[in-house]
């Protein structure tokens, strides 16, 4: 945790009570604080393109919401702000919704019935570690990978990659761990994007544990 400074954290969700309410739940919960709300996708957008998004920890965002919805933002999110974390936020597991919020760079899903301590835990998760599913959450994009990717054969060294890509090292703790160099760790993680049709550290995540690579 950051010393003497609250994590800060914006909210985009265009039901009023229930946005007042989490800001209410957040600010009990004493380590973070909410910055901003926005009731849709676009005054969000209009504010980070007219101001520094740096300090801001973790976006919740709605999906379903008017004018511009969570799954547009999310996409926009991908191509103009991808190091901004995101968890999402919705009344829906459609599966379909699911993938393609976690695709464009959404770092968790929550529906909104879920329980506070699991709501603390995800975005303590989030912001520390890079992601958090729930067990819904991750059997869906399992269930995704399993239907997606075929078998392919992984060679000793990149089955020790993977299972170190799916702890909290850094890749330059990863380089030292194996005792090679940075370089070809990147040279190892690049490999096996292209040959497992992936393009983030979760995707790596969610192959081993389709795969028992590790276990959950």
């Amino acid at each position: 945790m950051k010393t003497n400074s609250k994590r800060k954290i914006i909210i985009v969700d265009d039901h009023l009570l229930f946005s007042q309410s989490l800001e209410l739940l957040i600010k009990s919960f004493g380590d973070y604080e909410v910055i901003e709300r926005f009731e849709n996708g676009k005054v969000f957008i209009d504010f980070l393109e007219e101001n520094n998004s740096n300090e801001t920890d973790l976006v919740l965002l709605d999906v379903n919401m008017p004018v511009l919805d969570g799954l547009s933002t999310m996409q926009w999110l991908k191509d103009n702000k991808p190091n901004l974390k995101v968890i999402a936020l919705s009344v829906n597991d459609d599966e379909e919704i699911i993938i393609k919020m976690i695709t464009n760079g959404a770092k968790g899903y929550l529906l909104k019935d879920t329980s506070p301590e699991i709501f603390k835990e995800a975005i303590e998760c989030v912001i520390e570690k890079g992601f958090y599913f729930t067990e819904l959450v991750s059997g869906m994009l399992i269930n995704k990978v399993n239907s997606d990717n075929k078998k392919i054969c992984l060679k000793e060294k990149e089955i020790v990659f993977i299972k170190h890509a799916c702890t909290e090292m850094t890749y330059k703790e990863i380089a030292s761990e194996m005792c090679l160099s940075p370089k070809t760790i990147d040279g190892y993680r690049e490999s096996l994007f292209d040959k497992l049709e992936i393009k983030t550290r979760i995707g790596l995540v969610l192959y081993a544990i389709k795969h028992k690579i590790v276990f959950v």
